[in-house]
């Protein structure tokens, strides 16, 4: 893993008041080389504006991925949105952030705020180049991340943030950016710091936006593993195995399941201790057990960890979600972990049926543990997990 790192990209959007659409768009598109993050702002707002910023967004990050030139994509762009009618321009900004697996950074820009560029919370200089393509003024910079970086793009409704409410010209770039700088220290995600700007534009704005306000934010991941291990073994004499395979491999580890403790606990000679807390009353409590770093309730929690996770990845930088992982007990913590504290999760399942999940009087959904892994391993690709499961 030597060299590689990782990107882990949010944003959060906001609409003008009154207005049903965003005229923002953000797109994140992966592949096994590079993270391309593009931002677009249509003209105006509402309908024209979201199909003007959809269409632009979608033709540069499927031309980007696909290894399209700069040029190409301009050129694309320009005779293909529609023309405004009143003003008689196909106008929408737009921000391009590639950032290749080896830290080689791409950044253009068109008629947009800029990008702020933070490192070990002090504020990086981007050295741009302007050239001319097509007719369109495109700012360019080239540069290295490392573990550590956060980037951050806005549309134009976050720097305007205030204006004619608290602020008599708005929130200024350079404000926005020390802001990030300053934000970049305590918070520990990209969902977390869009989350953070965009909240701090509505406060501005007092709730009422007078723009589709956009921010996007990337941080720069080391290699995070996880290992899960669930379930007993189907044969009692894979116990040994399982435990060893768990244990040799490289990552947090995590235990989930009464009886997969005890054969942990069996095999390593460490003692469980039981929590007897019980922070919320529809998750069971949390054990201990030196050498691991969480233990957990088996398929309840595992059930509650897919629930909360599957609500956090359809919108990472909606508060409530973020705080939801933010509690105490065991599904939650499970649920930090997997999302925010891990790049690939390393599952060790048990096949051997717990006679306790066949009761008819169970939910028919905890009935089976094997559907619950399942299901956690779809949530967790959703998620853009790498995910490797061995079964025993």
């Amino acid at each position: 893993m030597s060299g590689k790192i990782y990107v882990d990209a949010a944003y959060k959007s906001v609409n003008k008041y009154t207005e049903e659409l965003c005229g923002d768009r953000v797109e994140i598109v992966r592949n096994d080389d590079c993270c391309i993050v593009v931002l677009s702002d249509g003209l105006g707002s509402g309908v024209k504006a979201n199909i003007l910023s959809t269409l632009t967004s979608k033709i540069i990050s499927t031309m980007m991925e696909q290894g399209s030139s700069i040029e190409d994509t301009v050129d694309t762009i320009v005779h293909t949105l529609p023309v405004c009618s009143v003003r008689n321009v196909a106008y929408s900004t737009f921000v391009i952030l590639k950032i290749g697996y080896d830290g080689k950074t791409y950044l253009a820009e068109f008629d947009s705020p800029g990008c702020i560029f933070v490192r070990n919370g002090k504020l990086m200089p981007i050295l741009y180049k302007t050239r001319e393509i097509w007719g369109k003024t495109i700012k360019e910079a080239r540069f290295d991340v490392e573990v550590g970086d956060t980037l951050t793009i806005m549309s134009d409704g976050v720097i305007y943030a205030g204006i004619g409410a608290l602020l008599n010209l708005g929130w200024s770039f350079e404000n926005v950016a020390e802001f990030m700088a300053k934000r970049s220290r305590t918070e520990t995600t990209a969902a977390r710091l869009a989350a953070a700007l965009s909240e701090t534009c509505c406060d501005l704005y007092m709730d009422k936006p007078g723009d589709d306000t956009t921010a996007a934010s990337v941080k720069i991941i080391p290699y995070m593993p996880v290992c899960l291990f669930t379930g007993p073994p189907q044969n009692p004499e894979d116990d040994e195995t399982a435990v060893c395979d768990f244990m040799k491999t490289e990552g947090v580890k995590v235990v989930a399941g009464g009886s997969t403790a005890n054969i942990v606990s069996r095999i390593l000679d460490v003692k469980i201790e039981t929590n007897l807390d019980y922070i919320d009353y529809d998750v069971p409590p949390t054990a201990e057990m030196k050498g691991i770093d969480l233990v957990t309730e088996g398929v309840l929690t595992l059930k509650k960890t897919v629930d909360i996770l599957k609500e956090y990845f359809n919108n990472p930088t909606e508060r409530k979600n973020i705080d939801e992982m933010d509690k105490e007990h065991g599904a939650a913590k499970l649920a930090k972990i997997l999302a925010e504290e891990c790049t690939h999760v390393n599952l060790f399942v048990g096949k051997k049926i717990n006679p306790a999940h066949q009761n008819p009087n169970m939910p028919i959904d905890l009935s089976i543990r094997m559907r619950v892994v399942d299901d956690l391993i779809s949530v967790l690709k959703l998620g853009g997990k790498v995910i490797n499961a061995k079964y025993y």
